[in-house]
């Protein structure tokens, strides 16, 4: 677990939570959560579509062409 996460009391998570909501304002959170999850879902993707290709082809290597 993370040690910083580890000493918050009850009173420092709310504390925390204004001072964001004071710096970045209620707009910019969520657009900022949904650009998160967008780059969070394609970053899953891409290690899937990895691993999908190691399990087709083990011995095959990627060669691109010579132009």
């Amino acid at each position: 677990m993370n040690p910083l996460l580890i000493n918050l009391n009850g009173w420092e998570i709310p504390i925390i939570v204004l001072v964001i909501l004071i710096l970045f304002g209620g707009k910019k959170i969520p657009e900022f959560m949904k650009g998160l999850g967008k780059g969070i879902n394609s970053f899953k993707k891409g290690l899937n579509d990895i691993e999908e290709d190691i399990k087709t082809n083990p011995t095959e290597k990627n060669s691109t062409p010579n132009t």
